[in-house]
């Protein structure tokens, strides 16, 4: 479990006029949790991109807000630039980061779209992920005609708009809003000068690929159209180029969907067709900010290429990956610069697991009702999760194990990853508490305020029930874990793990005294019951599972 993250990139019809790009970006960061990563401006092209992120709803009332800056601040009949356009807000995607599919990106998307068009009477149209129909899946397309044409396009029954009104708006233009995955710029570097070698080996594997020749001769199909021999790499486009203020040449690549073809996919195939020519790749260079998982993936691909260890921390895989990828060839990689989810970190979210073990201690030990149990038992839990991926890693490497290696690997991943949302769930706990004192705050002197107080109580209520709830759950999933590492892993780690179940079945009751307190005199009887047939369930299908890990303990350093 982690917190959504969005991305979200608006090109907006002006690179020129300082005081207007200032007003957009004050509305984006007018928005608590959004972080304006970047902006880009391009004097010629009369356009800037701007870059923020954060969760999904404050993402779209950041991006609403700044549209609503350009259209105030745009006037689109007297605009003038070099890239092709059709609105004062041009294209504004949406992209998942962490935590959130593109489907469910995709519905913010069209909330964002029919808001939008309500609010300031501009044509929406979706692209992308979003679009209504094939053929408005292209951003070329909706966009042809740009600008100067859309006053009468609109008018054409198949180019009605998805959202608003067929009626030109002659200001901001017309807009196009979607969902659609995240774009990594990529270059590898070579250690030649040569733009023709470095065009031969992007032909190799981008997707397009490269014409293909009968010896100098181009050969056509019976339509008279091009062949072209297919690339190796899917949805990557790629061309060979040289950098003077480097010295040498660089495969540069767009990565349209990670997913599919991630970084080290791209990095390894340039590599391998580089050395057929008997060109070096000497590292590379990620242009502009990546999610953490495709550096994550990265790191776990080389880890297990080397058959070691995968189920390493974040910041280890990480390190990694950037080690294996050569990306410091260029200058520092500074994490927080290079990887969304550290630069938009909020230190609220991380107050309590960033601190030390005696002063976490100290924390609980006040006179403070928060951090209390709910805390703890997240952290109990995170404390099993650690230990069962200790066993594992230890395991892995152990002579003697070498045919269990995968499942190892396979385990202590998963290990790593049930610690990390356990870890969360210290400080979310908190939060939900610090959300009822909030709610309880709240005036309520008018009938109104009154109405307004009793929603926020509930609301904050139902976080606080459902916090614990999940730390249930995920302790709950990691007694499988400690259960295989009793059995399977090596036996003088067998009181390591024998620890870790009992973090975990002290995390498992302790949020379930969790749930229940804050369940307490909550009015939605309906609700109530269906939150306490989850916590029973979790509690009657733990038990057993550690009784028979107790017993295999016992066996095992014979008591």
């Amino acid at each position: 479990m982690s917190q959504a993250i969005i991305e979200c990139v608006p090109n907006f019809s002006e690179g020129r006029n300082e005081a207007i790009l200032q007003e957009i970006a004050k509305q984006v960061r007018s928005v608590a949790g959004v972080a304006l990563l970047d902006i880009d401006p391009g004097k010629d092209t009369n356009r800037t991109v701007f870059t923020f992120a954060g969760p999904p709803e404050a993402v779209c009332e950041a991006a609403f807000r700044a549209i609503g800056a350009a259209a105030e601040l745009i006037d689109m009949s007297k605009h003038t630039g070099t890239h092709p356009r059709m609105g004062a807000t041009d294209v504004c995607p949406l992209i998942p980061i962490s935590g959130i599919s593109l489907e469910e990106v995709n519905q913010w998307a069209q909330k964002l779209a029919a808001r939008v068009a309500e609010a300031y009477s501009i044509p929406i149209y979706m692209y992308e992920a979003s679009a209504k129909s094939e053929d408005r899946r292209n951003l070329a397309n909706i966009r042809s005609g740009e600008y100067e044409g859309f006053s009468e396009k609109i008018k054409l029954p198949e180019w009605s708009p998805d959202y608003g009104t067929a009626k030109f708006n002659t200001k901001s233009g017309a807009t196009v809003i979607g969902a659609r995955d995240f774009l990594i710029a990529y270059n590898v570097n070579l250690n030649t000068k040569s733009v023709k070698k470095a065009n031969s080996i992007a032909f190799d594997v981008r997707e397009k690929g490269r014409v293909k020749k009968a010896g100098k001769k181009i050969v056509l199909d019976s339509q008279g159209n091009e062949v072209r021999e297919p690339g190796t790499l899917k949805n990557v486009k790629a061309i060979g180029w040289y950098m003077p203020e480097y010295g040498f040449a660089q495969i540069s690549m767009n990565l349209t969907n990670p997913s599919q073809t991630p970084i080290h996919e791209a990095f390894e195939a340039v590599e391998e067709k580089s050395r057929e020519r008997g060109i070096r790749v000497t590292g590379s260079e990620l242009v502009g900010m990546v999610p953490k998982k495709a550096l994550l993936e990265a790191g776990k691909y080389f880890q297990r290429k080397q058959k070691s260890n995968p189920g390493l921390t974040e910041h280890e895989l990480i390190r990694i990956a950037v080690r294996s990828l050569g990306l410091e060839e260029l200058g520092p990689f500074e994490m927080k610069q290079k990887i969304i989810e550290y630069a938009i970190e909020n230190k609220e979210d991380r107050e309590l697991i960033d601190l030390s073990m005696e002063q976490f201690a100290d924390r609980l030990a006040s006179d403070s009702p928060a951090p209390g149990g709910g805390s703890a038992a997240a952290y109990t839990g995170a404390l099993g999760a650690s230990l069962g991926t200790m066993v594992a890693s230890l395991s892995q490497a152990k002579k003697g194990f070498e045919k269990q290696w995968e499942m190892f690997a396979e385990e202590a991943e998963k290990g790593q990853i049930l610690k990390q949302q356990l870890l969360h769930l210290v400080d979310a706990d908190t939060a939900a508490f610090s959300g009822i004192i909030q709610a309880v705050r709240l005036p309520k002197s008018t009938l109104e305020e009154i109405d307004t107080r009793t929603l926020a109580l509930h609301e904050a209520t139902k976080i606080a029930i459902e916090t614990p709830l999940q730390t249930m759950r995920i302790a709950y999933e990691a007694i499988d874990l400690i259960a295989k590492m009793v059995t399977d892993g090596i036996p003088s780690s067998v009181s390591d793990a024998a620890v870790g179940g009992l973090c975990l079945d002290a995390a498992i009751k302790g949020a379930n005294y969790n749930v229940r307190i804050n369940l307490k005199d909550f009015a939605d009887e309906v609700y109530s019951q269906q939150i306490l047939a989850e916590a029973d369930s979790i509690m009657s299908k733990s038990a057993p599972k550690l009784i028979e890990i107790e017993r295999n303990i016992k066996k095992i350093i014979n008591l």
